[in-house]
């Protein structure tokens, strides 16, 4: 039997001491292989296994994405709505005349935020890149006061949803709405939008409607005290020491306060799976239609101009965005051909689906290095070489 060419690769980087272990899975059609490598702690911890459970961060936004079509499709609300009439509490922003000016110079916005534009992230409000990533600039020094904790999963803002977005709207936009991209604010604002829309708490609009169908039974923003104490702890470099630190995380055994859209969830490998291959069917799973096909369509398809691609730097690394995830919109190697569609969580793990092969490539890790150290790279290029069996 020919050795599995993601297992070979990334167990030697587990074995150079790169991450303590990772749950990987490849599917091409019905054939789906999963592998389990090292363990959850460079101690010893416990082996990784199938259904090891993580933090997937930012691979939330695309689950939210999924939800956001369910409820424009039932007509609920529409993706060309201006999002205060739904959040009246964000009626009436301006913009600020300057991104780093004072809170005072403002202009009025040419347009309303829309729905799309939260999707799409171009709602004028998100995590800014120039000339650092979010710079001392007021705006910020504004938000960070204001305890909203628009960037990393962690610290988790102390506000109930309500509160958040009254806290939001006294705040000007940064830019025009839908002139730039930029991230995650955009589906922190979507996620109190849709709970709000639906009337039940985000989770549960979730689980009803996305989870339950899938079999997804343990993702979510929460989980039982003893499967929480499961979670592996969150390793990134220490850039003082240059050495993998152990971070601080959230406690995941109460619900959250604040349920993030952006980045609040926990799953497994095979419950990411059922919702990545719905995607990759159009919609369907196991025989019943979740998402229209065209629903599928607009998530999975660029919305972004080349000089808003130029925009997201790093985050994006030329890709295009459609509605809650990455779009390749040129090729990228090893094989990804424009179509591919996709994102990662910063807590180290990603997700690709590439339609042209058929191909779903998902990466559980707890080490933030993954993402930028060449082993997500690594990984994509093996799950394309898998031999067939």
């Amino acid at each position: 039997m020919q050795t599995s060419s993601v297992r070979q690769t990334m167990a030697a980087r587990v074995e150079r001491g790169e991450f303590p272990g990772i749950v990987t899975l490849v599917a091409r059609g019905d054939d789906v292989r999963v592998e389990a490598i090292g363990a959850t702690a460079f101690d010893g911890g416990v082996p990784m296994r199938r259904d090891t459970i993580f933090r997937i961060a930012s691979m939330t936004k695309p689950i939210l994405a999924a939800a956001t079509m369910i409820l424009v499709e039932d007509d609920v609300i529409d993706l060309e709505e201006p999002v205060h009439k739904v959040l009246p509490e964000l009626a009436g922003q301006r913009v600020l005349a300057r991104v780093d000016g004072p809170l005072a110079e403002t202009v009025p916005a040419r347009r309303p935020v829309t729905v799309e534009d939260l999707l799409s992230f171009r709602n004028g409000f998100g995590t800014l890149l120039e000339p650092t990533i979010d710079p001392p600039f007021p705006i910020v020094a504004a938000a960070q006061e204001l305890h909203l904790e628009l960037g990393s999963p962690y610290p988790r803002t102390p506000h109930t949803p309500d509160e958040w977005v009254r806290r939001f709207g006294t705040l000007p936009l940064m830019y025009q709405p839908g002139d730039r991209w930029q991230y995650n604010t955009g589906t922190q604002i979507l996620g109190v939008l849709l709970a709000r829309a639906a009337r039940r708490p985000l989770g549960e609009l979730l689980r009803e409607r996305l989870f339950e169908p899938l079999g997804m039974a343990e993702t979510g923003f929460w989980l039982p005290a003893e499967r929480a104490a499961q979670l592996p702890v969150h390793l990134m470099t220490d850039s003082a020491t240059g050495k993998l630190t152990e971070q601080p995380t959230s406690d995941w055994s109460d619900p959250p306060v604040f349920p993030s859209g952006s980045g609040g969830l926990v799953s497994t490998v095979d419950e990411f799976h059922a919702f990545a291959r719905m995607l990759l069917r159009r919609g369907v799973h196991g025989g019943t239609r979740l998402l229209s096909e065209q629903s599928v369509e607009l998530m999975t398809t660029n919305r972004l101009t080349p000089e808003q691609i130029a925009s997201g730097g790093m985050f994006l690394g030329g890709s295009g965005w459609g509605l809650g995830m990455a779009v390749t919109v040129t090729p990228q190697p090893p094989a990804v051909l424009p179509g591919g569609y996709g994102w990662s969580g910063g807590y180290g793990t990603t997700w690709l689906n590439d339609p042209h092969e058929e191909l779903t490539a998902i990466a559980l890790t707890q080490v933030s290095d993954f993402l930028w150290s060449g082993a997500l790279t690594e990984f994509q290029q093996s799950a394309y070489a898998e031999p067939a069996r």
